[in-house]
C-alpha cells in the first residue's frame, strides 16, 4: 500500500494556495482542508450538481467517472465553495455561503479561502499571458 503526503505535495505543487492565514486574521484551515481547496481546482463546475438523465445514461454506456463528492459533509461544503470560487471567483451564490457557514465554517474562513483562491487564479492568469 502506498502513502502520499498530501500536505507536502500541495505546498510545492500549488504555491498560490496559502497554507497560513493572512496577517492579522485568526481564521485557519487544517492541512486536510487546504488539500480539499487545492484539489477543487481540478474539479469541473458540473461536479457540484446532481447528475442528470443524460449524464447517467452516458455513465451506463461508457463507464462511470469517479465522483469527486466527499463523504464528510463539512469537507464537501468546502469543496463545493472552492470549486465555484476556482471557476467564478467571488461570484458565489448566497445559498452556497449559507451552506458553508452551516457546515461549521466562519465568515473569516470564507474570506481566507476566497482570498487564497483569488491569488491562485491571478498567478495562473499571469503564467498564461
Amino acid at each position: 500500500m502506498a502513502y502520499f503526503d498530501f500536505a507536502q505535495a500541495f505546498e510545492t505543487s500549488t504555491p498560490a494556495v496559502a497554507s497560513k492565514p493572512l496577517a492579522g486574521t485568526k481564521a485557519r484551515l487544517s492541512p486536510l482542508e487546504w488539500s480539499v481547496v487545492a484539489l477543487a481546482q481540478k474539479d469541473r463546475l458540473s461536479s457540484i450538481h446532481q447528475p442528470g438523465r443524460v449524464s447517467i445514461a452516458m455513465g451506463v454506456l461508457f463507464g462511470k467517472r469517479p465522483s469527486p463528492v466527499l463523504a464528510d459533509p463539512r469537507l464537501e461544503a468546502l469543496r463545493r465553495l472552492s470549486v465555484i470560487a476556482w471557476h467564478r471567483g467571488y461570484a458565489i451564490h448566497p445559498s452556497e455561503i449559507h451552506a458553508f457557514k452551516a457546515a461549521g465554517f466562519t465568515i473569516e474562513q470564507y474570506e481566507l479561502v476566497l482570498g487564497s483562491i483569488s491569488r491562485g487564479r491571478n498567478a495562473l492568469n499571469q503564467r498564461v499571458h
